[in-house]
């Protein structure tokens, strides 16, 4: 068998991406569509669920990060085996188990059996966004990744247009378990086309190494370059982890909006980032992956400290406080993304990104069981000491601003290495 092509063949130079490419771009958006509404749809229904089970901000909390903390297990655990098989293959192992949690979730009598669901979803969800980058880091060129990671990207924006006011208005219509129901509706049709029309993606079988498993699981984890980046990673995550689970909570008991608004907010939101996420991509890829990050940076510290602080709010100011912090949030992470994946070694990269995942999930998870110390919910309504999760977010910004450039640096670095050291027509291949 062949292995799968690692970069734009020399007759398609004229185009950007290939046909082929552009259906990988757009099975893998949708496919992250169904990863992030899964979560997000638990901050919105946190208004839901907290007086149907009875239960505190802290358990809430729990529901949140057990999804986090089981994913971060299981993505370390197959860190030593991601380099192994076919991505595609791996890919749908992972996503039909991810559709079985989701199924749990939908037949959920209770809070401990969603808790166990949960557990069962993230198990399997978190490997899937790993395996999602490896294939994109695979079959796309750094130059192109920006663009790729921003169209991407969108997914996090059409859960919030398409999937987030559908799941609040099903949620509220007739049952919390409905958005559940509609994520299985969507995944389960996507996962069929993936097994019918993806191609293998199998380069990196290529690549002898007599690694194993268990030894290729401790050089990715004890590799110094790699370190740093799991280290920025865990601070990116701390953000939107902390103000996520209590934002819809926040918004209707202290900000005076109605759940119907809250739609609309959602709505607006996620329009404006639709617009934006493939702008920010193609930003990052002409201006600097660090450049278009630290503008992101510093327009989200901004947003993220006056929205924390706010009181009863007119739904406009609302929306564009939320249009302008999105930005912000997405410019970081396109950027950081894309910039991420010049780190790895083509042999590495499946172990690199399992484990940046773990890193990412079990920091969330730790992120949003904090948060819900740091909040509570007076017997009025209102949650207390939201201000709390601004400034701890603000903080974990500017620690990440000053990583990220160190990560950009050495990346700079690598890339003049191989322009010295590569024939031309192989510099995108070794940069990459």
């Amino acid at each position: 068998m062949e292995p799968t092509t690692d970069i734009l063949s020399p007759e398609k130079k004229e185009k950007l991406f290939t046909r082929y490419q552009v259906f990988i771009i757009a099975i893998l958006a949708i496919l992250q569509f169904t990863i992030i509404l899964d979560f997000m749809v638990l901050s919105p229904l946190g208004a839901i669920l907290l007086p149907v089970f009875h239960i505190t901000t802290t358990q809430f909390g729990l529901v949140v990060s057990a999804y986090a903390f089981s994913a971060g297990a299981s993505s370390l655990l197959s860190a030593g085996f991601a380099d192994k098989f076919d991505r595609k293959k791996l890919l749908m192992f992972f996503y039909s188990g991810f559709m079985i949690g989701t199924l749990l979730c939908a037949l959920s009598p209770s809070y401990q059996f969603l808790l166990g669901a949960r557990i069962v979803t993230g198990i399997f969800g978190g490997v899937v966004g790993s395996v999602s980058v490896a294939i994109i880091t695979d079959l796309f060129k750094l130059e192109v990744r920006g663009r790729v990671m921003g169209f991407i990207q969108t997914a996090f924006a059409a859960s919030q247009v398409l999937g987030l006011p559908i799941g609040v208005l099903l949620a509220s219509e007739y049952d919390w378990h409905a958005p559940f129901w509609m994520i299985a509706g969507v995944g389960i049709p996507l996962g069929i086309v993936i097994l019918v029309y993806m191609k293998p993606v199998n380069a990196h079988l290529f690549i002898k190494s007599d690694r194993n498993p268990f030894e290729h699981l401790l050089k990715t984890i004890s590799h110094k370059t790699y370190l740093r980046a799991f280290l920025a990673t865990t601070l990116l995550a701390t953000g939107g982890f902390m103000l996520m689970p209590f934002g819809s909570a926040f918004s209707i008991n202290n900000l005076g909006i109605t759940l119907k608004q809250l739609t609309l907010l959602y709505l607006i939101s996620g329009a404006f980032s639709i617009i934006t996420g493939p702008l920010i991509g193609i930003a990052s890829d002409k201006l600097g992956k660090y450049n278009t990050f630290v503008v992101g940076t510093l327009v989200s510290i901004a947003m993220v400290l006056i929205y924390t602080n706010l009181g009863i709010t007119p739904l406009w100011i609302l929306i564009s406080i939320n249009v302008v912090l999105f930005a912000g949030i997405s410019s970081r992470m396109i950027s950081a993304g894309a910039l991420m994946t010049a780190i790895p070694a083509p042999q590495d990269r499946g172990a690199f990104m399992s484990i940046n995942a773990s890193v990412q999930q079990i920091a969330g998870g730790v992120a949003a069981y904090i948060a819900g110390l740091l909040v509570t919910q007076s017997k009025a309504g209102p949650i207390l000491h939201y201000n709390r999760l601004g400034f701890a977010v603000t903080g974990s910004m500017i620690v990440a601003m000053g990583l990220m450039y160190i990560i950009d640096r050495h990346v700079k670095k690598k890339i003049a290495a191989a322009k010295q050291s590569v024939p031309e027509n192989a510099m995108a291949s070794a940069a990459g």
